[in-house]
Formats: C-alpha cells, structure tokens, sequence
C-alpha cells in the first residue's frame, strides 16, 4: 500500500505515511519528504495554492536541496511567476515585500548587495513603501537564488501579496510594540532608582544603598538591552557583515559603550552608570521607530491599496452551457465571459454585455460619486460593482488590464530615485563613518582634558547624531506626495516627475483631445427653408440621423445623439449608400435625400456653392459643416466643433497667474488652432505641426534655458512626451500601458493639473525643509555634544525627535480623510 502513495509535491513515492503531512482545502496530503513538505507549505503559505489546481504535472523533487532554499524555489515556476513576474524578451521584472527594513542604510545594503549578483540587471528598494524591485536575466540567475540572497543579508523578501502583506504589517507591528513597552517599562523603573543618586547630597546616600540600586538598574536593563535593542544589533551586524557601515552601528557602539562602562562601575564599585540613559536612548529610538513606521505605512496606503483592488478569484461562465465555476482572475483570456456580483471589484478591463449598473472608479480615477453602465460600455479592472449583478466579456488579461498597468506604473515610480535623494543617501553613508572617527577623536581629546568625561562626552557624540533624518528627507516626502496624488486621481508614474514639475517655466498643451474634448458635438442646425424653426430642426435631425444608420464615425454618432435628444429617429432608410468621403444617400419615408460635404449636395442644388457658408460669424470659423438635402431643395446645415472643455479656461488663467509661459501646438488647421488660443489667451500657438515640428518646439524652448511641461493626451506624440523635461497625460485608465508619461491625470479632467502643480510645489518645499533641518540640526548638535554640552539623555531626545520630525513633515502632504456626518 505504501508504494502506491504518491507525494502530492513531486509524485515521488511516499515511504513514511503521516510523517510529512500538508493540509490544503482542509485536507491532509502526504510529502515524501521534509524539503518537499517546506516546499509544499510555502506554497500555501503565500496563497499560491492554485498551482496545483492548475499545474499539468507534479514539481521537481526537493531533497536534493536544503529545505530554506528548497521552499524559494517554488517561485522559479512559471505558473507561479506568471502571477508577478513581468517578463520581457531578455529579461523579468518583480515587485517583492521585504521585511527588516529600518533606514536608510537597510535599503542601501540591500541594493548594494543585489546589484553585485550575476544576472542582476537592477535593484531598487523603497524604504517608505517597503518594497524593492528587482530585473534580472534568467538565463543568467534564477529568482529563488535572489530571494536566498536577501535572506543571507538579514531581510525576508517574497513576492507582493496584498493579504501576506497585510499580515507582515501586523506582526511588525505587534513586535515593535512590544519591543517599546519593554523598553518603557525598564526606562521607568531605571529613572526611579536613579533619582536618588541625583537629588541625594554628597555622603547622604549610604554606599550599601548606592550599590542596590546600581544592581537593581543592572537587571531591568538587561532585558531592554537583550530584547528591546535586538533591531539594532541585527542591523549593526548586517551591516558590518557586509562590509558596509550603517546608521545603527553608531547606535550599537554607543549603547555597548555606555552599557559596558555601567556594567564595569556596578561590579567595582568606582565610576559613573549610565543606565538609565542606556534605556530611555533604546526607549525614545524605539518610539520614534515605531511611529516612523505608522507614518510610513499611512502613506503607502494608497499604493497597497491598489494590489489589494486586484480580485483573487472570479467566476467565469461557459458561453455554451451557461455553467459557471469560480477559477483564478489571472486565468481568465480575452472574450470570456464572466459574473460580477454587487460589492465585487471587476477583475480585469471588461466590456458590460448584460445588466445595467453603476460603478465606482474612485480608486482609479478619484470621482466619489458612481458613474451608470449599460451594456456595450467598458468598465476598468479594479472598479467596484456598485449596481445589480451584471455579465461582462473580457478585453484584457489581467497583467494588462487597467489596475495592473496603474499598479506596475506606480511600482516603476517608486523604484526610481530623484537626483536629490540618491544624493542625500551618499552623504548619509559618508556620514556615518566620519562620525565614528569623530567620536573616536573626540574620546581622546577629552582624555587629555577631563578623563573622568571622555567616554560620556563620546557617547554623547554618537548618540545625538542622526543621518536617518538625511537619508529618510526625500523618501518620506516623495511617498506621501505619490499617495496623496493617487487619493485625487492623479497616477505620479516616475520618481522625478514632480520635482520636475515644480521647477517648469512652460507648459505645452496638445490641442485635440487635451483642451478640447477631442469628439466633434453638433452645435448649430441652420435651416435653409421657411418651415418653423424647432419643427423643422427635429425633422431635420431624424432625418439625418436615419441616413447615419449603421455608420461608425465620429460625426455620425454626434448626429444620432443630438436626434435621441430631440425626437426618435426614423427607421433604417431605404436603398442607403455612402460615398467614401463625401456623404451617405437614401429614402426616408418615400423621399431621396442626401447627407454630406457641400460638393455632395451641390450636385442636386448648385447654387449652394455660391450661398453663405455660415462662416463670417468668427465663432464658426473653425467649424466642420454637413449638409443635408431633399432631391428638390436644400433643408440644413449641420455645424459640428471641437468644443473646448469648461475646465480649461480658468485652469489657464491660474497657470497663467502663477508665472507659467502658455504654448499650443496642434496638427489641426490655422483657424481652429487660432480660435482655441484666442478663446485662452495663449500667445504662442503652432498650427499644421507634425509630431517632428512638434518636437523641435520644445528642444528649442529647452536650449533656450526653460524647463518644458507637456500636456497631451498620452497616446499620440509619444517623442514629444518623452522629450519634455516632464509630461502629463489626461488620459483613459485603459490606454495606460501605452502612454508616455510622466503623470497621468485618470479623471480625463485639466482641472487636476493646477492641483498637481500646487502639490509639487509643497512636496518640494517639505523636502527642503526636510533636508535644511536634518543639516543644521547635525551641524548644531554634533559639536555641542562634542564639547560637552549634551549629556546622553538629551542627545537621545534630539536623535529621535529629529528622524521623527522629518516623517511627521512629510506627512502634511497627507490631506485628512474626510469626515462622515
């Protein structure tokens, strides 16, 4: 019986029944082996457990590998990896969680240490968001031995998973938390036997007594020390291991300084103790840590939330039969069918094809309210069914759909470092070891002045420093900002974009599409005959809308709906044709009529030719003109245009007001271009400009010193959005894996436009003060602590608060959750 059981990872047969045992779906299943087991269970651990649902046969064997590696290596599946690993021709990109992350310096290490792997072609860590980005060659190395390399530097990296990240967070949390009431609880006891030894007067406090309480903070702080101030020698002995220095070396010499020196006067008898500002310093780091980490994680809320918008599972149906069966969303293939249930996210970008609902797109595009849905419209992945339960057909895979593109977007922004915070982190790491020699000069030269001061001066010296405020200045700032941003349905899709749109000085704006609403509106219905005006307007729109039965183009759907508007249209005409560019022809209720450009006409009523155009109004300058006609006399002129949106009037007085240099380029003919300019105030326009005329605007605006911000559509003159010192696209949620830019505004709306600059502006002004304050404080507490001046508790209050400050900063770009009534 035993050799016909087969282990349920590899197939192999199973020796020892019970001894090896993973439970899936609430079944036990049997693994020949333990490294098969810790393969098994990682597996189901990460929430991978479709693998062997959907696997065609079983893994590898894993005892011929130790068992922590062994467990890695389920991710160098490819049905595994084709739930997070974006494959390119030579090369596969990855987001992964990573946990450990402290400072700066942790973030530093880790990408130092990557970037050295064979294979590796890039490695970014974002220490405010907690995940790094990986793009290796898999020819060349595989992602389990990555994820093995993290491990060997004292971090643990998986995969990003919504719900496994979630879990990650509360158990640091609840291990920080923990960490910090230790420490708080030692901290106060140690202060309480070390005020009498402060307020006593010489020779008042027996020595008998003296020595008690020296013994008694002995033991209270040697749990803080061993428990508490763990972090930090887990993190001195990475960094050491790596033969790097980072920010808590500094922290753990001077804790093991002032803690041994304590330890040695307690045992003697002789010498000062330090015991009390051993703790409250492991105490005030702890809680700034700690609340350092609540900050971060508040302004990486709104990326997380895009991962967790992504649904696990949907439930597909079967065109044939009707059947439905609930598999994994990644599973799913352009035009399948599929249900979605009132309160669901709708997995991928998706076409309604049964139900009319309303769905809420305010993760994605930042609208509030819900926007209704009928069938034949498209719905984004990551929007909520808000309505009644609705059939939908699949447009796009989920890796491509809408919330996936805006999530990798997101993810490529943060992995990118500004120019300022790469700079920032070099003088932290400088830093660092230019302190240690500091301290070490500053022991000796207190040695010769007061020898009985030389190690409380040192400590001092090393305690009161803090390059983390350095190194987190930028981060912190560049993380609330990209938040903030998303909460207001701005996508910031490159770490520079907004310092780069702080520092603009002209903003080119693409016509069509950008300041108009790039679909021609019927605005005006001349009648050419005597019949009553709004009787023979509703005729003539029924009419015409009746002859564009059927047609596809822009002003056909502009005329039929201005006629639902007006009057039911007629029925489909008889004996239709259209001629290609010039018009469609055909009976409607016993009558010939045609519908096209003037020549069309002109060959029934010549004399139009010579007849008014309707052009000397100026506001119908630029208009595109249909005419429509009876086989026995002209009857209308249709006035179609390009109408401006509302909002870009006052959004180009306010970038006007606020010193901006205003451009219009457009492809689209002088007059229409001059209109739109005219109607804007905007000086310099080019009209009938190709995308390379188009270019050559803003190369030569840059080589004449200005800093260029390019708004257009996102899609269309993708040169010139790449060009542009930085570019915005008001764009479609589902045309974002093809656009350009540097942001997206998702709300299709200018008026966002003004709020970004106005949030560049402040994150810009919060990293500046960021880095101000971290410079003066290190430049103001570094020598007075070395002269004397700041005993260890004061230095580790200016220490905490000063890393602390920083965040707390940055998180003023967090605008405050609205309140419910």
């Amino acid at each position: 019986m035993n050799g016909a059981l087969a282990c349920f990872h590899c197939g192999e047969p199973v020796d020892r029944p019970g001894r090896w045992v993973v439970n899936l779906d609430g079944s036990a299943r049997e693994t020949c082996c333990a490294g098969c087991q810790a393969v098994a269970e990682a597996i189901v651990a990460a929430g991978l457990d479709d693998y062997y649902r959907t696997r065609s046969a079983p893994a590898a064997g894993a005892a011929i590998v130790p068992p922590a590696l062994a467990a890695l290596e389920v991710y160098d599946d490819a049905d595994v990896q084709a739930r997070f690993v974006r494959s390119s021709d030579a090369a596969c990109e990855a987001t992964l969680m990573v946990d450990g992350l402290r400072c700066g310096a942790c973030a530093w290490l880790l990408e130092q240490g990557l970037r050295r792997r064979q294979g590796v072609e890039a490695a970014s860590v974002n220490l405010a968001t907690g995940r790094a980005t990986l793009r290796w060659n898999p020819a060349q190395t595989r992602l389990s031995s990555l994820l093995d390399a993290i491990g060997r530097l004292g971090y643990r990296a998986l995969p990003f998973d919504a719900r496994e990240r979630e879990a990650q967070i509360q158990r640091t949390s609840k291990a920080m938390f923990r960490r910090l009431f230790i420490a708080g609880l030692g901290m106060m006891q140690v202060m309480m036997y070390a005020v009498p030894a402060y307020v006593a007067e010489p020779g008042d406090l027996e020595w008998q007594h003296e020595n008690l309480l020296r013994w008694a903070s002995l033991l209270l702080t040697l749990p803080v020390m061993l428990y508490s101030a763990t972090p930090f020698f887990g993190g001195a002995w990475r960094d050491l291991r790596a033969r790097s220095v980072g920010m808590d070396v500094p922290v753990v010499v001077g804790l093991l300084a002032a803690f041994a020196a304590s330890v040695h006067a307690t045992v003697t008898g002789h010498g000062e103790v330090y015991f009390d500002s051993v703790t409250m310093f492991v105490f005030l780091l702890l809680a700034a840590r700690y609340i350092e980490w609540i900050a971060r994680r508040r302004t990486s809320r709104a990326i997380d939330a895009l991962a967790a918008a992504i649904p696990d599972t949907v439930e597909r149906v079967d065109r044939a039969s009707g059947a439905i069966e609930r598999v994994s969303a990644t599973r799913l293939v352009p035009d399948e069918l599929f249900r979605v249930a009132v309160g669901e996210r709708v997995a991928v970008d998706a076409t309604l094809v049964e139900g009319r609902t309303a769905i809420d797109q305010s993760l994605l595009t930042g609208e509030s309210l819900p926007v209704a849905r009928v069938p034949g419209d498209e719905v984004p992945g990551g929007a909520i069914n808000a309505g009644a339960p609705v059939l939908m057909r699949v447009l796009r895979t989920s890796a491509e759909s809408a919330i996936s593109t805006i999530e990798r977007l997101v993810e490529r922004a943060a992995a990118s470092k500004p120019r300022l915070a790469g700079l920032a982190e070099r003088i932290a790491r400088g830093f660092v070891a230019a302190l240690l020699l500091l301290a070490a000069g500053v022991w000796l030269a207190w040695m010769q002045v007061d020898p009985a001061r030389a190690a409380h001066v040192a400590i001092a010296v090393l305690v009161v420093s803090c390059p983390c405020a350095l190194s987190m200045a930028t981060p912190a700032a560049l993380a609330a900002a990209t938040g903030a941003a998303m909460r207001r349905g701005m996508l910031v899709a490159r770490g520079d974009a907004l310092e780069q749109v702080a520092a603009c000085t002209d903003v080119v704006f693409d016509k069509t599409g950008t300041l108009t609403h790039g679909r021609p509106e019927l605005v005006q219905v001349a009648i050419l005959d005597d019949a009553p005006a709004d009787a023979a307007r509703a005729q003539a729109l029924s009419i015409a809308a009746s002859l564009e039965s059927g047609q596809s183009h822009p002003l056909a759907e502009s005329i039929r709906c201005a006629a639902g508007d007006a009057t039911r249209p007629a029925a489909v005409p008889d004996d239709g044709a259209t001629v290609p560019g010039m018009g469609v022809e055909g009976v409607v209720d016993g009558r010939r009529y045609r519908l096209g450009s003037i020549a069309f006409v002109a060959d029934w009523h010549p004399a139009l030719l010579h007849a008014d155009h309707g052009r000397a109004d100026p506001a119908c300058a630029s208009d595109t003109l249909v005419w429509l006609a009876r086989d026995d006399a002209p009857l209308a002129r249709l006035h179609f245009r390009d109408r401006l949106r509302d909002e870009a009037q006052p959004v180009c007085a306010t970038l006007v007001a606020a010193g901006l240099q205003l451009h219009l380029l457009s492809g689209d003919r002088e007059t229409a271009v001059a209109q739109v300019a005219a109607a804007l105030d905007i000086e310099a326009a080019l009209a009938d400009a190709s995308p390379a005329r188009k270019l050559e605007y803003v190369r030569r605006l840059q080589r004449q010193g200005r800093r260029v911000l390019m708004v257009g559509d996102g899609i269309n003159d993708a040169p010139v959005l790449a060009a542009a010192d930085v570019s915005v696209a008001v764009g479609r949620a589902t045309s974002l894996a093809r656009t350009a830019a540097a942001v997206v505004l998702l709300g299709r709306s200018l008026d966002e436009l003004v709020g970004l600059r106005a949030l560049a502006l402040r994150t810009r002004s919060v990293v500046r003060t960021n880095l101000g304050w971290a410079l003066a404080y290190n430049l103001l507490a570094i020598p007075a602590a070395a002269v004397g001046w700041v005993p260890p508790w004061a230095a580790a209050i200016g220490m905490s608060g000063s890393s602390l400050l920083v965040v707390l900063n940055a998180l003023r770009l967090i605008p405050a959750a609205p309140r419910r009534p």
